[in-house]
């Protein structure tokens, strides 16, 4: 009963609106990146800096309908979107080359750190916090990919054989480590229920877009894209499979998980040679939704 009631307290009107404001962007750059690269550039340069402004509508729309609304809340949603799309406009002005320069990881440094503690969920009803995370995704794919054009950052939802062949390969690689060391730690627990290809299928797709995408876009496509260039791409993987164990401190616990932070770290090496073997986000996508499933169906 309380399922079906938070269901219902979701799924009004003004809540799937603003739902639909924040997932289209998402996938309109997901499934073509290209063509809203061009759409953007069309644009005079001070309307690609405002247009992601845009994003304090969704907050405006679900705020008002709770009575909730608050200026601080919208200008935040307004004017640091804005303010990311500036910063990555002038890296891409002064970083031609595209190393990576102080902007970039200022950026990367907020939206993780802001995301990972939740500073801006006080915003949102508690079982609508998850449009927090998406606003912000939303405002690091328009800086990143549209305004910054960062390159090797394969944020491309259109999946290749391939992209299933080497996520899935690297899932295998990694599963039997996982459960090992998870069962051995006690952070793992085994459920014999067989939950259904429909549970097993639902899990997987939700985790895949809202879960796995938006880490690996933020962690590999560009975090491990931009420390490549600058200390190498083994010493990247290893910087960046670490500072993904560690967004995981909080996870599960009061204080800090360091079972969480270690088997999330070796996660992350297996999801970071997925996207570098193509530079492809769907790639290591499918590795770290196929885990995440496995681990939430039958060991969670």
């Amino acid at each position: 009963m309380e399922e079906m009631s938070t269901a219902a307290t979701f799924f009004t009107l003004p809540n799937v609106i603003a739902a639909l404001l924040v997932l289209v962007p998402y996938l309109l750059v997901a499934f073509s990146p290209e063509g809203a690269v061009r759409s953007i550039h069309r644009l005079p340069q001070w309307a690609q800096l405002c247009m992601p402004a845009f994003l304090s509508i969704p907050y405006a729309i679900v705020a008002c309908a709770g009575g909730i609304f608050q200026w601080a809340w919208f200008a935040l949603y307004a004017g640091l979107p804005i303010l990311i799309a500036a910063l990555l406009h002038q890296a891409a002005q002064v970083d031609t080359a595209q190393l990576g320069n102080w902007r970039d990881f200022l950026i990367l440094a907020v939206l993780g750190v802001a995301v990972d503690l939740r500073w801006f969920e006080g915003a949102w009803p508690a079982h609508l916090a998850v449009f927090n995370k998406i606003i912000l995704l939303n405002a690091g794919i328009y800086g990143f990919v549209l305004i910054r054009q960062l390159d090797g950052a394969g944020f491309d939802l259109r999946l290749r054989v391939a992209d299933l062949g080497i996520g899935l390969r690297e899932a295998a690689f990694y599963t039997p480590i996982a459960l090992a060391a998870g069962l051995w730690l006690g952070f793992l627990h085994i459920h014999r229920e067989w939950p259904g290809v429909a549970m097993i299928a639902g899990a997987w797709t939700f985790t895949f877009f809202f879960i796995a995408v938006p880490e690996e876009l933020f962690f590999r496509g560009w975090l491990q894209n931009l420390l490549e260039l600058r200390i190498g791409r083994t010493w990247a993987l290893f910087v960046t499979a670490s500072l993904f164990g560690l967004a995981h401190f909080n996870k599960r616990a009061v204080h800090f998980n360091w079972r969480y932070v270690l088997l999330a770290a070796a996660a992350g090496i297996f999801y970071g040679r997925a996207w570098r073997h193509n530079r492809r986000v769907g790639a290591s996508a499918v590795t770290h939704a196929t885990v995440d499933s496995i681990w939430s169906l039958w060991f969670r």
